[in-house]
């Protein structure tokens, strides 16, 4: 989130901030920022836009060379471009741009070459994106594959002699093919549901295509999903981090949930399947020998159905990300128990091939495994997960023994083992930084940062202090509460402040830095901000994760009340000017709030939040996410005539208590949570006398992605809260 400014202010700042490019980069391209000519040190969203985005990073065998990607954007052009960068790991020199035009993505070396790989538009003007190689001094680049469908993502093997390719193939499982002659036709036939997902009519899916590589060309590839409607690596999200080659190149893990229609609706069962390069055969590794997923009721939650009452493991929910150990006698994958349950707590899975065998080595960790990694002695695994609003790295053994590594007021994001095994890879960013990659020693935790992409940000602009609070909730228990100032932050003064709301509704509020809900960008703007992590968040156990299930409007709404009660007793906060915003079920929690929060706000902001939960339960594209927090379709009534908690408190119903001026915000494309909802939510403010603002986006989704959109969004946000929050 960012803030508004005057125009005249604005405009300075684009001139000032003008981005100065790097030297072997050719015309107006866009580039990396390095130089501020203006004296003003505030950070606001048009400088925020022009700092670089680390992508996918990637180490030498040797660990002598690293390549790198990074994405740029230019609100002027209303464009991004992505580059590839060269470095030397522990050198003060500066990295090498190997990418002189347009964008290329997804550098790796490929093994046993010393070339570096990557993704490319094709040479031929077809517009297809094809995979392409280079000395890793970026000279000798070449075209090595030549796929019809072009190329969306590619693994090499261990062996740098096969490589599987991620392709998009069309299917009509869902969406039916209009007729020939109607070729100019918009119209969208659907037969069953998942006609939709995330932003786009579900026509295609993205296959794994396994191929070979003579060290010139890439082969024509092998599709081992050939003739079906199924996903692999999963949309809308996955990528590559899916698939795992064999330490000896002879097989390949990947991550399928082969369910469609309604069954693929309704559940969240994917599973690790095992393709033998030889044979041609493919292993489920979840599921027993004979497995039938059985029949179920889609209308009701599955948490006590008979998918999730199997007396055996069955790896019933969310089964992804495989990795085999370096002996290539274990392979492990993040693994969730139950089906129908999107935010169920993810465990550190180990199948030993030998015996079939099956075991949880995470069960002492109270919260979630994000990315992990094998070590070089096959029996440790190292991972990143959150406890109380950090991301720290973790180490367990085959045993299930849990030991932290970091401990940092930060989050990381784990890349990978260092090739001498001492040490580990990973991203690392905060509420006052964005990502750079760091070393971290495994004996002590210490980190040593490796890129500098946005150092020169860091040095001229201001950013407010972040303070860890915790307050004491309703029900007597402790919550974490992140607290971010002001620059200059001075203790005599009264300061507006605002309530973030969280979304998910079970994702962290860890130490993130976000391009649009950006904490320090909102304190650069005269904001205090507390944002709490209310009950179902992550992080805390899982009675705390798990109490938000049907009780939208419960508890977790205390929670935010108690941490707005608790911060409005600083002297340095002006009580009579707090505002709510959040996205997502923090927009469902700034409409409930609307109508539930006794006067306390002065401003609503509400982006892409749901109005109406009987609306949702009917729009919304994943069913088993509705269908397990709110229990039960909407139609079914109690004996006493009551629909399930979350229908009969449904924001839309408080309207009429409603007094607080609120701007709604809502992207067209977005099927997660239709933007019917928004139009509700501003029609009802509308007709009811209160102020109200309506920003749509007919071309974005659940999130605000392109560059003026995103500084449209950024100054209608902070022009409100600056309206009802400053104006005397």
């Amino acid at each position: 989130m960012n803030k508004l400014l005057t125009a005249s202010i604005m405009s300075l700042s684009i001139v000032a901030c003008a981005p100065q490019q790097d030297s072997n980069a050719e015309g107006n391209q866009i580039g990396r920022v390095t130089e501020f000519a203006d004296s003003s040190h505030q950070f606001t969203p048009e400088v925020m836009w022009q700092m670089g985005r680390i992508g996918a990073y990637h180490l030498s065998a040797d660990a002598q060379k690293a390549v790198y990607g990074v994405t740029y954007y230019s609100v002027e052009q209303n464009k991004s471009r992505s580059v590839i960068y060269a470095s030397t790991p522990n050198s003060d020199a500066e990295p090498t741009l190997l990418t002189s035009n347009g964008s290329e993505y997804a550098p790796s070396f490929i093994p046993g070459s010393g070339k570096v790989a990557f993704l490319a538009s094709a040479n031929d003007g077809s517009g297809t994106m094809q995979l392409w190689m280079m000395n890793a001094d970026g000279t000798g680049r070449q075209q090595i594959s030549f796929e019809a469908n072009g190329v969306d993502d590619y693994l090499f093997s261990p062996c740098g002699k096969k490589v599987v390719l991620v392709e998009t193939v069309s299917h009509e499982a869902s969406v039916q093919k209009n007729d020939d002659d109607l070729s100019k036709s918009t119209g969208i036939v659907a037969n069953d549901l998942m006609y939709k997902h995330w932003d786009h009519y579900t026509k295609s899916a993205p296959h794994p295509f396994i191929a070979s590589f003579d060290g010139n060309k890439v082969s024509e590839g092998k599709d081992l999903l050939e003739g079906t409607p199924y996903e692999s690596p999963m949309l809308p999200f996955g990528g590559t981090e899916q698939f795992a080659w064999s330490p000896d190149s002879k097989q390949l893990a990947y991550t399928c949930r082969k369910l469609s229609g309604i069954d693929y609706a309704i559940s969240t069962d994917s599973d690790i399947f095992l393709y033998d390069l030889e044979s041609g055969e493919t292993k489920n590794l979840c599921k027993p020998e004979g497995y039938v997923r059985p029949a179920c009721d889609p209308t009701r939650s599955l948490k006590h159905q008979a998918v999730n009452q199997f007396q055996e493991d069955v790896n019933a929910g969310y089964d992804q990300n495989p990795q085999f150990s370096p002996d290539g006698k274990y392979i492990a994958w993040s693994s969730m128990e139950r089906d129908g349950y999107e935010s169920d707590r993810t465990r550190l899975c180990i199948y030993e091939f030998a015996t079939g065998k099956k075991s949880y080595v995470t069960e002492s960790f109270e919260s979630g495994v994000n990315e992990f990694a094998w070590a070089s002695d096959n029996s440790t695994l190292y991972f990143s997960g959150v406890w109380h609003g950090k991301t720290n790295l973790y180490s367990t053994n085959l045993s299930g023994e849990v030991k932290q590594i970091t401990n940092e007021v930060a989050d990381f994001v784990l890349l990978g083992v260092h090739p001498q095994g001492e040490k580990l890879l990973a991203k690392r960013h905060s509420m006052s930084r964005a990502d750079e990659v760091f070393f971290v020693n495994i004996s002590d935790g210490k980190t040593e940062q490796i890129t500098k992409e946005n150092e020169p940000f860091y040095a001229h602009f201001q950013f407010g202090e972040v303070r860890e609070r915790w307050i004491k909730t309703t029900d007597n228990k402790d919550m974490l509460a992140w607290v971010i100032l002001p620059p200059n932050f001075d203790e005599t003064k009264k300061y507006p402040t605002l309530l973030f709301c969280e979304g998910g509704p079970q994702s962290p509020v860890s130490q993130f830095w976000s391009f649009r809900w950006n904490f320090q960008v909102m304190a650069s703007q005269g904001y205090v901000v507390i944002a709490p992590n209310r009950r179902g968040l992550p992080g805390f156990g899982m009675e705390w994760l798990e109490q938000i299930s049907g009780d939208y409007s419960g508890q977790c709404m205390k929670d935010y009340l108690s941490a707005i009660d608790d911060i409005a007793k600083e002297p340095w906060v002006d009580a009579e000017r707090l505002g709510a915003v959040g996205a997502s079920f923090g927009g469902y929690s700034v409409y409930w709030l609307a109508g539930n929060h006794d006067k306390r706000f002065k401003a609503f902001i509400a982006h892409d939040g749901i109005f109406n939960t009987q609306q949702q339960y009917m729009e919304t594209e994943e069913l088993w996410f509705p269908n397990w927090d709110m229990g039960q379709a909407p139609w079914y009534k109690d004996a006493q005539g009551k629909r399930a908690k979350v229908f009969e408190t449904s924001p839309h119903l408080y309207v009429d208590r409603w007094d607080t001026p609120i701007l709604c915000i809502h992207g067209q494309k977005d099927f997660r949570i239709e933007y019917t909802q928004a139009e509700s939510a501003f029609t009802a403010a509308r007709v009811r006398g209160i102020p109200a603002q309506l920003l749509l986006f007919p071309d974005e989704n659940h999130w605000v992605l392109k560059p003026q959109n995103g500084i449209l969004w950024q100054r209608t946000f902070f022009r409100w809260l600056d309206k009802w929050l400053k104006a005397e």
